[in-house]
């Protein structure tokens, strides 16, 4: 049995989660309060927000050697600041089981943005993103996003993406993602790899000659609520286990009838019941996470 990479998990500072909405409405990210601290019809959070002791515990009983914790498409710089030191703190403290990637928000200035980025990478961080252009304001293709992606390349960082499936359910705090987009950083970026969260969209991205991008890679954070289980071997068809990575979206709950909380383990065992051989398990579930970079801690 392969060991296993959570690649999309968000964790906050315990300032965060004592008063999410609060939080936010002082803090100046109304665009976050909507997708995180909303409620379902039936009047369930739609996640939760543990500790990292909680986090850790988690891991434990699903089986997660390590998880990369990812920043969140801020859109003000200095909550960007504050979730990288955080995690520099989380990352110091439990080395053998947690990474995590840098955030920052370009439209703020490059310069700010790099000089983050740096800083943060002097602490450990192995990766930037989440990110979301389209949320947070700034072009894919502009000046900004290209001085913040040339430190990427010199770092040799992956990038997480967020993507929206533009056939998927509408949701309070929606934001559109043109394909387009995602085609024209990664053809502009050949020596960056993007790793487009959400399956991408649903749907691989294909070169004009009709191959995929060599430096695109997926992972399936909030798979379930997505999608069927049969994505797993449609998607992999298509692109081979080593362009995925095994992402839950933790603390998200992707099963919200099933479950009153967010478990890693439930999507662990529908990964593992869809039918895959144990190379491309392997691939999935750590090797391709490795190959990339996100062990480092």
């Amino acid at each position: 049995m392969p060991r296993v990479i959570d690649c999309h998990v968000h964790l906050y500072p315990d300032a965060v989660n004592r008063d999410p909405a609060e939080w936010a409405a002082g803090h100046g990210e109304p665009h976050w309060a909507t997708l995180c601290t909303r409620k379902r019809k039936d009047g369930r959070a739609v996640q939760g927000f543990p500790s990292v002791e909680e986090l850790l515990a988690e891991m434990d009983r699903a089986g997660v050697e390590r998880a990369v914790l990812l920043g969140w498409y801020w859109e003000r710089a200095e909550n960007c600041a504050a979730q990288n030191r955080f995690f520099a703190e989380c990352v110091r403290a439990h080395p053998d089981r947690l990474s995590a990637f840098a955030t920052v928000q370009p439209a703020a200035g490059a310069a700010q943005a790099v000089a983050e980025m740096r800083r943060a990478g002097a602490e450990g961080l192995c990766g930037l993103g989440e990110l979301s252009p389209h949320a947070q304001g700034y072009a894919v293709a502009g000046a900004e996003f290209g001085a913040v992606l040339a430190v990427v390349e010199e770092l040799g960082w992956p990038v997480n993406l967020h993507v929206t499936d533009a056939r998927g359910p509408h949701y309070p705090g929606r934001v559109e993602t043109p394909p387009g987009d995602f085609v024209k950083v990664a053809r502009s970026w050949p020596a960056v790899r993007f790793i487009l969260a959400h399956w991408g969209g649903g749907a691989p991205f294909a070169t004009e000659t009709g191959g995929f991008f060599g430096n695109v890679y997926y992972d399936t954070a909030a798979s379930p609520l997505l999608y069927g289980a049969g994505i797993w071997r449609e998607f992999l068809k298509k692109t081979g286990a080593a362009r995925v990575l095994f992402g839950s979206d933790y603390p998200l709950n992707n099963y919200p009838r099933e479950t009153e909380t967010a478990e890693m383990g439930r999507l662990l065992a529908e990964v593992r019941g869809a039918g895959l051989n144990g190379e491309e398990l392997a691939a999935l579930l750590e090797g391709t996470a490795r190959d990339l970079g996100m062990t480092r801690g």
